[in-house]
């Protein structure tokens, strides 16, 4: 038995880290981090409208992969763009996500959120599942957020509303 649990731990050691992390809980862990500090913002009755705006942008740049966003985007128009054009897109389509949906802070009604499961997808992602309670609907509206892991963190690169993906959605809308 001692022999069996020094084994293991010794395994443990040597094992890479990456062998040992679960990339579903980490993602998971990312977006209830990006929840609470949301709500907490949204909550916050010291701020108007225009500090919240400010504050959620500021979340948003931490956790979305606005890059990844424009290529999932455009799609196979991504590769006809120059490098110049490919780095003006990306700010360009970050001011249209955040002037489109950042005007909406004042639905907000104390909605919460719950965080129901995650699951693998592929290429390495994870798809974190979340359901907004209180908004009216009786079990509340399905939303999911699909994450990547670059550079070593965690970042949105879709958000999928009772199904429907915002890439592509966007990306029909742009075509």
């Amino acid at each position: 038995m001692r022999i069996t649990a020094t084994l293991l731990l010794f395994g443990a050691l040597l094992a890479p880290p990456a062998a040992l992390a679960d990339p579903a809980a980490e993602a998971r862990a990312v977006m209830e981090e990006t929840v609470a500090a949301v709500l907490a913002v949204l909550s916050d009755d010291a701020r108007d409208k225009d500090a919240k705006r400010e504050a959620l942008e500021t979340i948003a740049l931490e956790r979305f992969d606005f890059p990844t966003m424009a290529k999932l985007v455009l799609k196979r128009d991504w590769r006809k763009l120059d490098p110049a054009q490919r780095r003006a897109f990306i700010p360009a389509f970050r001011n249209y996500l955040a002037s489109t949906y950042g005007d909406r802070i004042s639905d907000y009604r104390q909605e919460g959120v719950e965080l129901t499961g995650e699951r693998k997808e592929a290429r390495g992602d994870v798809t974190v599942l979340t359901r907004i309670m209180g908004s009216g609907a009786t079990d509340g509206a399905q939303l999911d957020y699909r994450l990547r892991q670059r550079d070593g963190k965690w970042r949105i690169i879709d958000v999928v509303i009772e199904n429907i993906s915002l890439v592509s959605n966007l990306r029909s809308q742009f075509s």
